[in-house]
């Protein structure tokens, strides 16, 4: 039963499946040292598996799955996803395959310390109301009710990375002006959002700018959105992860980690961070857009 290790293409769906496995063999209450027992494999080849360094073949997955329990669904999807470790380019359409509760994106933003996220059309999922985040839910239609209530209660369960007491997640946001302008939800539903934003700007750890339209051509006319998650520093001032960038299509989601698409994303949000107005300016303009919505006067 080989294992080999993968040095090209995304390290994405290694990690993801690591975890997965990882998070299996923790609910089973197994050691290490039992699983790699069981699994007639050695301790290390167990920790490599865990942290994404090396590559699986399916039906090993599937061995895996079976010692520690796994339910077939997402025995079938695990096995999918180690199909993709070999991959140079990782697309993912979520929705085919993927298992209620499986969710990849979710387990990056988890793991992420920090985020930087270029938005031009919608407020972040991280920074949304419900009621924001209904009206974006519902807006591709064909979602019965159930299903809109359980997207919406995802979104903003979510919402603890930012919030929670120890070590809250780093979020530095990027919005085109004309978001404030868009009344998704109507009126009201949108003031409501936009007093919100201005809200949690004020926390310690998450930065909000907005690229007003005075700033003309941009880097963001051309990237279009996309966020960088970066990860733990180890001791030894390495990278616990590779960064990734995560694009979010219409048809599939895209996840980049090789060092030249990290630096070229970087790169696309210092120069968009940049033709953003500062902090302070664009709270302002937040709160002014929030009352020109409301109908309100200061």
């Amino acid at each position: 039963m080989a294992i080999t290790t993968e040095t090209t293409g995304s390290t994405v769906p290694r990690r993801q499946l690591g975890r997965y496995l990882r998070d299996l063999r923790n609910r089973q209450h197994m050691t290490v040292k039992t699983a790699a027992e069981q699994l007639e494999w050695s301790e290390a080849k167990i920790w490599r598996i865990e942290t994404g360094q090396t590559s699986l073949r399916s039906h090993d997955v599937e061995l895996i799955c079976r010692i520690y329990g796994a339910p077939p669904d997402l025995t079938e999807a695990l096995m999918g996803l180690a199909k993709e470790t070999k991959a140079k380019g990782w697309w993912h359409a979520y929705g085919d395959v993927i298992p209620e509760n499986f969710d990849l994106y979710l387990g990056l933003e988890e793991a992420a310390t920090q985020i930087s996220w270029y938005e031009p059309e919608l407020v972040p999922g991280l920074l949304q109301t419900s009621d924001y985040a209904r009206a974006v839910t519902t807006a591709d239609g064909g979602i019965d009710t159930a299903e809109v209530d359980r997207r919406v209660q995802l979104r903003i369960e979510r919402q603890a990375l930012i919030r929670r007491a120890t070590a809250p997640l780093e979020l530095r946001v990027v919005l085109n002006e004309s978001i404030l302008r868009r009344p998704v939800g109507g009126r009201e539903t949108m003031a409501a959002q936009l007093n919100a934003l201005a809200e949690a700007a004020q926390l310690p750890n998450v930065s909000v700018r907005v690229v007003p339209f005075s700033a003309g051509r941009h880097h963001g006319i051309m990237t279009g959105p996309f966020e960088i998650l970066r990860f733990s520093v180890n001791g030894d001032g390495q990278d616990s992860e590779p960064p990734t960038v995560y694009v979010d299509g219409y048809t599939g989601d895209l996840y980049l980690d090789k060092p030249a698409e990290i630096k070229q994303y970087s790169d696309a949000f210092e120069a968009i961070w940049g033709a953003s107005l500062d902090e302070t300016t664009s709270a302002t303009l937040i709160r002014a857009s929030a009352k020109d919505l409301s109908g309100s006067r200061s």
